[in-house]
């Protein structure tokens, strides 16, 4: 028999590992901010590099855009059906996903601008629909790691119809759609936008749960 070959054991990998914090032992405070630069200024944002010290003993550079917050509507209208209610979707091309996206109607808030209005401005702008009945349905941040963009979602319900008046650079299809269609889209893979996936997923939860 020829003499069996001799095989070799990849090398090690060497693994760093964290230490968590001990356990009843929870990270408070905020962090302190060192120093910070203004590296870019536009229209709807803008970019900060800051050196920061964060609890835990954190030493760090992060990059920041800064971004006003965002409202985004959850337009709900009962009027053809009670138990599978309409959801006000837009479609319209996003240039930074490269593709048309399935959405709900959403925008910046103003500087200095209330929650309630700046909703009614831009449900108007991109859908012509106005709503008689508003809540707060939850608020949550878009990407916390590098983006200081919040977005609260409100409900708007018992809509009607008027004149859009979409900005200049918008192109925007409305579309009225049964929640059950909307579900499937999502979990057809569809529907990929997050704002979107957050509100109508929590709103189907949480009247499931009723």
């Amino acid at each position: 028999m020829p003499p069996k070959k001799k095989t070799h054991s990849p090398e090690p990998v060497a693994v760093t590992v964290t230490k968590p914090a001990p356990l009843g032992k929870k990270l408070r405070g905020k962090a302190h901010v060192v120093s910070s630069k203004t590296v870019y200024k536009g229209k709807v944002f803008y970019v900060t590099t800051d050196e920061v010290n964060e609890p835990g003993g954190v030493h760090a550079r992060r990059d920041v855009i800064r971004h006003n917050g965002s409202v985004v509507i959850l337009a709900v209208d009962h009027s053809r059906s009670k138990t599978d209610p309409d959801i006000l979707l837009i479609r319209q091309y996003r240039h930074a996903a490269g593709q048309f996206l399935l959405e709900l109607p959403a925008g910046r808030i103003e500087p200095g601008e209330k929650l309630i209005p700046a909703a009614k401005r831009e449900l108007i702008e991109e859908t012509g629909y106005r709503a008689k009945k508003w809540s707060h349905h939850v608020r949550y941040f878009a990407s916390p790691g590098f983006l200081s963009e919040a977005m609260i979602v409100l409900l708007a319900e018992e809509l009607t119809l008027g004149d859009a008046a979409p900005e200049d650079d918008e192109k925007i299809e409305i579309l009225m759609t049964p929640l059950s269609e909307v579900l499937r889209l999502i979990h057809a893979g569809k529907i990929l936008d997050g704002k979107t996936l957050v509100g109508v997923l929590l709103y189907d939860s949480l009247r499931r749960g009723r």
